[in-house]
C-alpha cells in the first residue's frame, strides 16, 4: 500500500484480521512440543500487535501514544521471528504462510512510518 494512508480503523482491523488468521496457522501445527512453545509464543505477540495499537489509540498524549507504539513494532518484529522459526524448523511450510509474513512485514512498516511520523510531529511541535 505504498503512498495510501492508512486510518486508525482501518489498522485496527488490519490487525485484528492478522490476529485470527495467526489463530488459525496456531491450530493447525501438527501437535508435538516444539510446534507448541513457538506456537504459544507466535500466539501471543501477534494477538499483542492488535492489542497493543489499541491501547496506543487511546494514549492521553503523544509521548504515551509513542511508547505503545515502539511496544506494537517489538511485537509485530517478534511475530515475524516465530513465523520464520516455524519455518526454519519444518513446521510449516514457507508457501503456506507467505501472505501471513507479508503482511506481518507490512503492518511492521505501517508501524515504524506512525512512530517516525508522531515523533516528527512532536518536534515540530516543540519548535513551533
Amino acid at each position: 500500500m505504498p503512498g495510501k494512508q492508512v486510518t486508525e480503523k482501518d489498522l485496527k482491523q488490519r490487525t485484528q484480521a492478522f490476529a485470527l488468521r495467526v489463530v488459525r496457522l496456531v491450530e493447525a501445527l501438527p501437535r508435538g512440543r516444539t510446534a507448541d512453545v513457538i506456537g504459544r509464543q507466535l500466539l501471543r505477540s501477534a494477538t499483542s500487535v492488535g492489542a497493543n495499537y489499541r491501547a496506543a489509540c487511546r494514549g492521553r498524549s503523544r509521548a504515551e501514544f509513542i511508547a505503545k507504539m515502539g511496544i506494537v513494532e517489538e511485537e509485530a518484529d517478534e511475530t515475524i521471528y516465530w513465523i520464520e522459526l516455524l519455518i526454519g524448523a519444518d513446521l510449516v511450510e514457507a508457501a503456506r504462510v507467505e501472505l501471513l509474513l507479508q503482511e506481518a512485514n507490512e503492518l511492521l512498516a505501517i508501524i515504524v512510518t506512525s512512530i517516525r511520523t508522531a515523533r516528527r510531529n512532536k518536534c515540530l511541535q516543540k519548535s513551533a
